[in-house]
């Protein structure tokens, strides 16, 4: 059996990655494919109690910026072990809201920590898994916060740690995403997500079908 391949959405805040993932994910698997849909932090019961440290407060004490950085990865490498690795074995597609690429940008650009250090911790995490495509959602900082607040008004929800953060720290985020992509291309596919919907769609499985395997038709 073939491993299975491993996209990542990456992109600021309101890039909508979560509703481009779950549209892949409905075409893919109207296509025949095992599709596995995870998220960072979480996807996991270990990361989803440090999802809820890290963005939703739900202790009495925020981690310093350091042991959020740590935080993260330990995240990563309960989410790797016990969900990543063993669906790309058995061959299936795994879909990730967030990865590596989140903490080089929010750690790194955005909190100022140094990269190296930053992928190295990572490695160790990840024991070096990388994803075979990194779809990142580009938009403007400023538009990207104001799509965030409308949706969370709608849902009657509230943002979290990092929703909360200055402009200038969103401004770092969208920089140094780009600049992740720019010193990765094969990796790495931007699309302008601030169009509608259904052109953003489109570009993301025509992208996905140019660089992945094209799955097979259902009969």
């Amino acid at each position: 059996m073939s491993r299975g391949v491993f996209i990542t959405f990456e992109g600021p805040e309101g890039s909508g990655k979560s509703t481009h993932l779950r549209r892949l994910t409905e075409r893919l698997r109207a296509a025949g494919r095992s599709v596995v849909v995870t998220r960072e932090p979480g996807g996991t019961p270990v990361g989803e109690a440090l999802r809820g440290l890290l963005q939703h407060d739900t202790v009495s004490e925020a981690p310093v910026p350091r042991a959020e950085a740590l935080l993260f990865c330990a995240s990563r490498a309960q989410l790797v072990e016990r969900t990543i690795a063993p669906a790309l074995a058995r061959g299936d597609w795994v879909l990730c809201d967030r990865f590596a690429d989140s903490t080089f940008a929010y750690q790194g650009y955005g909190r100022g920590f140094d990269l190296a250090t930053l992928e190295a911790i990572n490695r160790f995490a990840t024991g070096d898994l990388r994803p075979d495509l990194t779809i990142l959602l580009d938009i403007e900082a400023d538009a990207g916060r104001r799509r965030l607040a409308a949706r969370q008004a709608g849902a009657g929800e509230t943002a979290d740690r990092f929703e909360r953060e200055a402009a200038a720290f969103h401004e770092r985020l969208r920089r140094g995403f780009l600049s992740l992509a720019a010193a990765a291309p094969t990796r790495f596919l931007v699309i302008d997500s601030g169009r509608d919907e259904e052109t953003v769609a489109a570009e993301v499985w025509t992208g996905v079908m140019s660089r992945c395997a094209e799955p097979p038709r259902k009969e």
